[in-house]
């Protein structure tokens, strides 16, 4: 039950994501995402086959990135911020509500594992995103920062990120072999509570 739990979230979460991502993009201006049916909570439109088959094998998951064209965005670098945002916020926000469904509803157990599977990605996928590396969302919002002079140098690190979160995750299971520490297992957990804390607070 728990995989069908997994799935189930990853859908959810996944699909509010990315349609956040392609409804703000088409809000400022680019049709790309929505020319491809991407402003849409239908979940087949945002599924990657690959991440999907990833949530039986490492209980984590992913989806479809949502395509922009900077050429059609009046501010390029802020509105490539506030397209990439949406998502992460978006998951946020769909914690937020299921923390009050939650707290103030009787649920039967079969729903509330499924809300409580829904949270907990919803959250992990916020922070997970907030990582500055591409693709990873918050590598647009670096973008805020870089400076012109350093434009080149910022498109080399949003075409080479792949790779870098790839060795990354690779050192850190690596690290977390030997060492019994995980860097991201670290900032996921302590970021978890925190946030947590926060919405309990907030509800």
């Amino acid at each position: 039950m728990e995989i069908l739990y997994l799935v189930i979230a990853l859908a959810v979460c996944v699909t509010v994501h990315e349609a956040a991502h392609a409804w703000v993009a088409f809000k400022l201006g680019d049709p790309t995402a929505k020319m491809e049916g991407r402003v849409s909570l239908n979940p087949m439109k945002h599924l990657d086959i690959l991440g999907t088959i990833m949530i039986f094998i490492a209980h984590f998951g992913w989806g479809k990135p949502v395509p922009f064209n900077y050429n059609n965005l009046k501010h390029p670098r802020r509105d490539a911020a506030f397209i990439s945002i949406a998502g992460p916020l978006t998951n946020l926000l769909t914690a937020v509500v299921i923390a009050v469904l939650i707290k103030y509803l009787p649920l039967p157990d079969l729903p509330f594992e499924i809300l409580r599977a829904v949270y907990s990605l919803s959250i992990i996928l916020f922070l997970f995103n907030l990582i500055p590396i591409s693709p990873l969302d918050g590598s647009k919002l670096l973008g805020l920062v870089i400076p012109r002079s350093r434009e080149d140098w910022y498109m080399r690190f949003l075409s080479q990120g792949p790779i870098y979160i790839i060795l990354l995750i690779i050192a850190d299971r690596l690290i977390a072999e030997i060492t019994g520490f995980s860097f991201f297992g670290s900032y996921l957990q302590f970021g978890y509570d925190v946030v947590t804390t926060g919405i309990m607070i907030a509800t």
